[in-house]
C-alpha cells in the first residue's frame, strides 16, 4: 500500500455523543488512518485537540485495548488515579476491561496532536462513562442511559 496522504483522509470534527455530553469535544478533529489504510484488526486515529478540547468523555472499554501516543503539544491525562501531564513522546495504555475511566484534555494554549490505537472488537464491546449517565453498546451501536434506555439518535 502506498503512503497515506493526510490531505485525502476525511477529518471528523466533534462527536456523535448525545447532545448534552458533546460540548467538550466540539473542536476535536479525528482522522481514521487505520481505515484509510485498510486495517481491519485494529484502529489508528490521528487526534488533534485545540485548546480547551477533550478527546472524549472519561470512559473505559470492556473488550477493546486502547493506546495513546502524544505526537506534539501537551495534554492532561485524567484517570481514576488523578491527572498527569503528557507531552510529545509520552504514551499511555488502557487494557480492555480495566475499569479505569480516562480521557485527554488540552489545557494549554496550542494544538495537541496524538495517535490513538485500539482493538477492533465492536460487537463485544461496551464503553462505560463513569462520570455521566451513559454507556455505549457496540452490538446496537447506540448510546444508552445506565438503566439501558437508549438516547435519541443524532
Amino acid at each position: 500500500m502506498p503512503k497515506l496522504d493526510l490531505n485525502n483522509i476525511p477529518r471528523r470534527t466533534g462527536t456523535n455523543y448525545p447532545e448534552q455530553f458533546a460540548e467538550q469535544m466540539k473542536g476535536r478533529i479525528r482522522q481514521a488512518l487505520g481505515n484509510a489504510g485498510g486495517l481491519t484488526q485494529f484502529g489508528v486515529n490521528l487526534l488533534q485537540l485545540p485548546p480547551g478540547a477533550w478527546s472524549a468523555q472519561r470512559h473505559w472499554h470492556s473488550a477493546e485495548d486502547e493506546f495513546v501516543y502524544i505526537v506534539s503539544g501537551e495534554v492532561v491525562l485524567v484517570t481514576d488515579e488523578g491527572e498527569q501531564v503528557m507531552r510529545a513522546g509520552d504514551c499511555a495504555a488502557f487494557p480492555a476491561n480495566a475499569e479505569n475511566g480516562h480521557h485527554l484534555v488540552n489545557r494549554g494554549e496550542s494544538m495537541a496532536v496524538c495517535l490513538e490505537v485500539g482493538t477492533r472488537n465492536p460487537e463485544n464491546d461496551r464503553a462505560v462513562y463513569p462520570d455521566i449517565d451513559m454507556l455505549y453498546d457496540g452490538k446496537t451501536k447506540r448510546y444508552l442511559h445506565k438503566d439501558g434506555t437508549p438516547y435519541p439518535e443524532r
